[in-house]
């Protein structure tokens, strides 16, 4: 493994060494956003598009106008190289180790409604993400991060994730996201209890909130009940509850947000909720009030759903709204 190679971070289209990274704020005095976690190729019917929700949810918030990175890691194989380079093309930066196990992929199905199911494979690059003292660095200058459940199925990332998490800013406008996306049985009570105590957003839709009860034991109460138990046990700022065509909630301590979810032809639905969680963070982080900021994230994520893949470009006319 060779130096160029091994830490690496990605500004423009060429790699220098990790670190280098020096931006502590955007042009427009944002703090630096990152998605941590899998990187990996969603294999779909029509053929392999990048993926992972961390490098999802970087590319949307840099669609915004902030600056963005995905901390990952990819092999030293040609499914890595050419995530790199998707990576280049899309001007996405990152901190992303290349490691000696095979880059993830999944194999993704979509039911009549688009709506996508997952066979990820195990022991790849991204259960391997290493603590580096670049990532610590980029931890200092971080103010907000994104993280799920998957990527901490293995030790190694989990403990890279909790370090990162502890090594950020107490400052009380950082927001640590945890998008708890599960997957699959990659999962358990004590990574998820863990999670909610490291967090303070916490992003869930219903059939999650609905495992989430039944692990925790809330059952025989509804949705709502549940949400503000959970915003009040681990002391969260917010609380996102999406629950598909039936709408979406933002829970605040005292009060609560509702949209409607817009009816759309929809192509897939694989990236839309990143999208939604990307488009919530940058309107936040730009000052914006919680129901405008909940408002751009449903009209984002039905935008996303419209589209084929995750990562499509945006249209001026959601991205100009934190212009």
């Amino acid at each position: 493994m060779n130096e160029n190679t091994r830490g690496t971070a990605l500004t423009g289209c060429r790699f220098v060494n990790s670190y280098t990274i020096k931006t502590t704020t955007t042009m427009n005095n944002h703090p630096i956003v990152v998605g941590m976690g899998e990187a990996l190729w969603d294999v779909l019917p029509e053929g392999k598009k990048l993926g992972g929700a961390p490098a999802n949810f970087a590319y949307h918030v840099s669609q915004f106008g902030l600056e963005s990175r995905v901390v990952s890691a990819v092999g030293q194989d040609k499914l890595g190289a050419e995530i790199l380079e998707n990576f280049r093309q899309k001007e996405l930066y990152g901190l992303i180790e290349t490691v000696p196990y095979p880059t993830g992929t999944v194999q993704v199905e979509l039911d009549a409604e688009g709506v996508p199911c997952y066979d990820i494979k195990e022991g790849v690059a991204w259960d391997n993400i290493p603590y580096t003292q670049a990532l610590e660095g980029l931890a200092h200058q971080t103010g907000a991060v994104c993280f799920g459940s998957l990527a901490q199925r293995s030790i190694v990332s989990r403990q890279t994730i909790h370090r990162f998490l502890d090594a950020m800013s107490d400052d009380a406008d950082t927001l640590r996201i945890f998008d708890i996306n599960l997957r699959q049985s990659f999962y358990t009570k004590e990574i998820l209890c863990d999670s909610f105590r490291r967090c303070n957003v916490l992003k869930i839709n219903d059939e999650e909130l609905v495992t989430v009860s039944r692990m925790f034991g809330y059952p025989g109460i509804d949705l709502q009940d549940k949400c503000w138990i959970l915003l009040a046990k681990y002391n969260l700022k917010m609380l996102i509850l999406t629950c598909g065509v039936n709408g979406s909630y933002v829970f605040t301590p005292g009060n609560i947000s509702f949209v409607e979810t817009p009816k759309v032809q929809v192509a897939d639905t694989v990236g839309a909720g990143d999208s939604f969680t990307a488009a919530f963070t940058a309107a936040i982080l730009s000052g914006r009030s919680v129901g405008e900021a909940h408002r751009l994230a449903v009209d984002t994520s039905a935008f996303v759903c419209t589209q084929q893949g995750a990562m499509p470009v945006l249209p001026k006319s959601l991205t100009e709204r934190l212009a």
